[in-house]
């Protein structure tokens, strides 16, 4: 295993109180099958293939879907983005990602909708995404493809700390509605106005200029391709594997 990936010790202490409790029969190694979840999300493999050092390729597919849909990797994202403190300015923007074509199917499966949708791109989803003044993830959302940024938006900026001072975005933020229900908590929205508005409200645009940290945030996620390429029916799934990366990216390694 030497020569194998392997997350830190000190990554796994700060994450192993969120993996549930073991019944009956002791099951795998936790370290090893973590490690090759993150080196098969990362390099975009299928589950057979992933290197025989991290165990059987099973354990792995059903320890990452198993642990998914118990919420543990949100649980884990949550708390990283806790500890790291909270920042009292804030990002928000959206990106596309593309659905290969084993993950496509519009209708939904026990209620849960897919998140796929078709737009002049093809079929893909959309993820909106906060981060913050260091450019770390702090909230991720999905949708399918064609929703607004509007309602991506909604879920977002919704229950923000009474800590947050600034919210900076792009035009496509720009609505009376996102600027109300900021300045409504004492939030100063840095948003610049849209082209074809009469009345175009001031914005410092000295701020402004941090904005590409979220797109440099985008551009990281993509570097793992099972992220830049939805594989992965259920969205929840996928989800995970967002999760996974924007933990080990950007936040404690030692």
């Amino acid at each position: 295993m030497s020569d194998v990936f392997l997350l830190y010790e000190s990554q796994m202490r700060l994450i192993e109180t969120f993996f549930p409790l073991a019944h009956g029969v002791p099951r795998v190694d936790d370290r090893p099958v973590l490690s090759g979840i993150v080196y098969v999300i990362h390099n975009g493999l299928q589950w057979k293939d992933a290197p025989t050092a991290y165990g059987l390729h099973k354990t792995l597919c059903n320890r990452f879907i198993r642990w998914g849909r118990r919420g543990v990797f949100d649980r884990i994202f949550v708390a990283l983005t806790e500890q790291a403190g909270r920042s009292k300015r804030l990002m928000i923007d959206a990106t596309h990602l593309k659905a290969h074509r084993t993950s496509v199917s519009l209708l939904s499966k026990r209620g849960f909708p897919r998140h796929i949708g078709r737009t002049k791109g093809g079929l893909n989803l959309k993820l909106h995404a906060m981060c913050d003044d260091q450019g770390r993830p702090v909230r991720l959302h999905l949708t399918a493809g064609q929703v607004s940024d509007f309602k991506g938006a909604d879920v977002l900026l919704a229950d923000l700390s009474n800590e947050t001072e600034d919210v900076i975005g792009d035009r496509r933020y720009d609505s009376n509605t996102i600027r109300q229900s900021l300045a409504d908590r004492n939030i100063t929205p840095c948003i610049p106005p849209k082209k074809n508005r009469k009345s175009k409200p001031p914005y410092n645009w000295h701020l402004y200029k941090k904005r590409p940290l979220i797109e440099n945030m985008f551009a990281k996620l993509k570097d793992w391709r099972r992220v830049a390429t939805r594989y992965d029916r259920c969205a929840h799934t996928f989800m995970s594997a967002i999760q996974i990366a924007a933990s080990f990216i950007f936040y404690p390694k030692e």
